[in-house]
């Protein structure tokens, strides 16, 4: 069996002007963390396509032990021409620096399921590819009449269903039954908060602790591929990486800037080699602290006409609860203080062969700044207001603070 390999989605349509050297910062980061690649979504208009994909490239080459690997979004922006995308795999299959599976190029999709019957003619004009999907629409059952078209699949449903506030891996078990043999490439995401009117998008999906509880899925079933949810889109508040002020979707500043992902990084080093060793009793390369919160209560106000799930029909704000979740990852058990608004509790942190451990700490009407106080280290972060804020209604997006090193 091949190794287990852990990417993250980047959003190329984002990267109007971008920098090589932004291409290097991002991929000598993800590379430090331990992620193996990024999937590259692009759509079929956006005229900066192919000088970022050729960006990119160059940067991954130069860096050396981290590869790429297309995404076509056929979701978004227009439909693509067969022959674009055998062009776009044609080009870039023979870099260095672009994922390989079963010594074919790995390609896949955001969405698409009307363009199966393409795909015979790309693998024909291509020399063949590893062809890994996201054909979530179709769940496994219809994924399982293209068993015959497809390599693989990935799965985009990370997030709790709407109404429900935790993430079962029911699907992702269905998915493995379904594929067999065929690689299975499993979703693993933080949060979800978007409002965009331009895009009638205005939804929140549970993520409390979800960015703990499918780790430890991930390494529960260990899957073929995990695909980190994303890496850079801001404007659905499920980034990973610093804040890129350029790759902010008009109306996406209102709610992203000030909040700060990166600290949820910190635990990945850990996470991606329990998942590639196959075991929680794996010693984490160094002990850290991170927590995550909203910065108002859920019912200070305003929803802001947010529901909870892209299809549901309840308010966000009773999809998610006035916690401060505190995730450590140690490699001894020690203790770590949470202090919310002045206000201290300690905890004993997990270590030996359960280094993860995870605490969801009630505000209990308090608010001022959180902080995280542990072996000598700590961070203090935003404050929870008593009220919605700025934006005059809730923002649903999420603070994350880390220990500093």
């Amino acid at each position: 069996m091949a190794a287990r390999q852990v990417f993250a989605h980047y959003m190329v349509g984002l990267t109007d002007g971008q920098s090589q050297d932004q291409w290097s910062t991002d991929i000598s980061a993800a590379k430090n963390l331990g992620i193996d690649g990024f999937a590259l979504n692009m759509g079929p208009t956006d005229p900066w396509t192919l000088p970022q994909l050729r960006n990119a490239y160059r940067a991954a080459e130069a860096i050396g032990g981290f590869t790429l690997f297309p995404s076509f979004d056929m979701a978004c922006c227009g439909d693509w021409g067969v022959q674009a995308v055998i062009d776009i795999i044609n080009e870039f299959k023979v870099s260095s620096a672009h994922t390989v599976a079963g010594d074919k190029p790995m390609v896949s999709t955001f969405e698409g399921p009307a363009w199966a019957s393409n795909w015979q003619a790309v693998r024909d004009a291509t020399g063949g590819i590893y062809f890994v999907p996201d054909w979530s629409s179709l769940g496994p059952d219809g994924v399982s009449q293209h068993l015959n078209t497809i390599d693989g699949h990935f799965s985009w449903n990370a997030w709790p269903k709407p109404g429900e506030k935790a993430m079962s891996s029911i699907e992702d078990e269905a998915y493995q039954a379904t594929l067999g043999a065929k690689s299975y490439m499993m979703g693993v995401s933080p949060w979800f908060y978007t409002n965009l009117p331009q895009w009638s998008k205005n939804w929140f999906m549970t993520g409390d602790s979800l960015w703990y509880d499918r780790w430890q899925q991930a390494i529960d079933l260990l899957p073929d591929y995990v695909q980190i949810i994303t890496w850079n889109d801001f404007g659905e508040s499920h980034y990973i990486a610093p804040v890129v002020s350029q790759q902010v979707v008009e109306g996406a500043d209102k709610y992203v800037n000030g909040f700060d992902h990166s600290a949820w990084q910190k635990v990945l080093p850990y996470f991606i080699k329990a998942y590639k060793e196959g075991s929680r009793a794996v010693a984490p390369p160094s002990d850290e602290a991170i927590a995550w919160y909203r910065e108002s209560p859920a019912k200070a106000g305003s929803d802001g006409g947010t529901i909870w799930g892209q299809s549901g029909s309840l308010s966000a704000s009773d999809a998610t609860d006035d916690v401060v979740n505190v995730l450590t990852v140690t490699i001894d058990e020690t203790d770590i203080e949470v202090i919310i608004g002045g206000q201290g509790q300690t905890f004993r942190t997990g270590g030996g062969n359960e280094p993860a451990k995870l605490w969801q700490v009630p505000w209990d009407g308090l608010t001022g700044s959180v902080g995280l106080k542990m072996n000598g280290r700590e961070v203090v972060g935003p404050e929870i207001l008593a009220g919605v804020g700025s934006l005059g209604y809730t923002n649903f997006n999420a603070h994350v603070i880390g220990l500093g090193d």
